[in-house]
């Protein structure tokens, strides 16, 4: 790794003193409220800005409009991603006009995309911060001089990105938690804009990892979930990422997880891994994208339909009962309808527990971006609705084999739907509702599936001898 990635002691201390000043300040905001949009990468930026706005005295806000600081951790991976954070964007400019003092801050992939800072600062004035992935550790510095000078600021950098370790963090869940092993993305897959928003590749040492897991060990989490864009490739790919996984498992945590995966860089180490390494949760994301060997060539995803169905059956082989999502693009540029169905007859053979289906997004900036592209909306549309009712059949047969089967559930939330319910997930990664109170959040709970829903299941409690 060139260290030159690394952000140095200096300038740590240096955030330090800012974060120091603006605790100090009379007039400083009191709370904040972040508003996370996108990837579960988001999510882990979302918990290191909240812990680095508490060091700074604020405190966090449940109620957006009542607020002192208003955040927007933005997502561009697809066009609606960013048209929906700008609306957001501007519905603040109404409150602000009724709260002068109010901060609104702007950060995440949509402030790094090119261009936008300057479009952010041009055509919304009323915002204080606009701030990019790569300088998310200067936020004290920045939120100063927004305080002191009372002029917005607007600072993005544009390079292939750095670490920052040891950032403060004010974690969203007591029991599970995220942790970053790597950030950026060197795959260039052609309707992608990643790469250009969150840098290359560039992996933390496994000592650093290995710490924060050992310390939210300690704090009793129960589930901790690896993060990169790509984490088959941490630290150059091939055996790293089994290693370090099992290094994590030797830690004694009861769940591991870890996300995102990518088919190419799948090692015979990490298949392997499913079968042996004890608290390795038998689930796996591994996105596909599509079916057909021509249209993976043009998404520049450099493997093949054949290559994938056979990743699939070694994953089954060392893990019978793995679970397996995917994500799926239909309607890329060029498609043909044979091509579309080569699609289809990949997701029957290998039988998905679920998968994330998307309409082709245009990306300005990205390879894809330049294709021809005369497939009528409609004709992706239904194509799309084939691609899922298929899915659903399968999910719905998945889910319904489970059914007479004891399970154990880390127990996740109460029931949006019924108080008196309960969710957890399985080690398959399903979602199992079941009676329950608010008591059983965080604990393990062994669990009998009674009935299979569209989505989830449900459940019983059950005592073992």
């Amino acid at each position: 790794m060139n260290q030159q990635t690394i952000v140095g002691a200096e300038e740590l201390m240096r955030q330090q003193e800012f974060t120091a000043r603006v605790r100090s300040l009379a007039q400083r905001p009191q709370t904040f409220h972040i508003v996370t949009m996108g990837c579960q990468m988001n999510e882990r930026d979302s918990e290191t800005i909240a812990g680095m706005l508490a060091e700074m005295g604020l405190r966090p806000e449940a109620e957006r409009e009542k607020a002192d600081l208003i955040l927007y951790n933005t997502c561009c991976v697809r066009e609606n991603a960013e048209n929906r954070a700008l609306g957001n964007v501007i519905w603040l400019k109404e409150l602000k006009k009724e709260r002068p003092e109010l901060l609104i801050c702007v950060g995440g992939c949509m402030a790094q995309e090119e261009g936008m800072a300057q479009r952010l600062k041009a055509q919304y004035p009323f915002i204080d911060l606009v701030f990019g992935t790569h300088n998310l550790h200067r936020l004290p510095e920045y939120l100063w001089r927004v305080l002191e000078k009372r002029q917005p600021v607007v600072e993005v950098l544009h390079s292939d990105g750095v670490i920052a370790e040891g950032l403060p963090q004010r974690r969203a869940s007591a029991f599970s938690a995220f942790v970053n092993i790597m950030y950026g993305c060197d795959n260039f897959c052609s309707y992608c804009i990643v790469p250009y928003v969150r840098g290359r590749e560039r992996s933390r040492e496994p000592e650093a990892v290995l710490e924060e897991c050992k310390r939210l060990v300690d704090l009793g989490v129960q589930e901790i979930t690896l993060l990169g864009q790509n984490v088959n490739s941490y630290r150059g790919g091939g055996n790293e990422f089994a290693e370090l996984l099992r290094r994590v498992d030797a830690l004694g945590v009861p769940r591991i997880r870890f996300m995102t995966s990518h088919p190419k860089d799948l090692s015979e180490e990490l298949i392997a891994a499913y079968g042996e390494l004890a608290h390795l949760m038998p689930n796996l994301h591994l996105p596909v994208q599509a079916g057909n060997d021509e249209i993976l060539r043009a998404m520049n995803r450099r493997y093949t339909r054949e290559r994938y169905l056979e990743l699939i059956k070694k994953l089954r082989s060392a893990k019978p009962d793995i679970g397996l999502s995917t994500d799926i693009i239909v309607g890329f540029p060029g498609e043909t309808l044979a091509q579309f169905e080569d699609t289809l007859s990949l997701v029957e053979a290998v039988r998905f527990d679920s998968a994330f289906t998307f309409i082709y997004s245009k990306r300005i900036g990205t390879r894809a971006a330049q294709l021809p592209d005369d497939t009528p909306a409609e004709v992706k549309s239904e194509r799309i609705q084939r691609l899922i009712a298929l899915q659903a059949d399968i999910s719905r047969e998945i889910l319904t084999a489970q059914v007479g089967r004891r399970e154990t559930v880390l127990v996740e939330s109460i029931s949006a739907r019924d108080e008196g319910w309960v969710g957890g997930k399985t080690p398959r990664g399903h979602m199992v509702n079941f009676p329950g109170n608010a008591g059983l959040i965080g604990r393990f709970v062994r669990v009998e599936i009674v009935s299979a829903g569209r989505n989830t299941l449900r459940g019983k409690q059950i005592t073992e001898e």
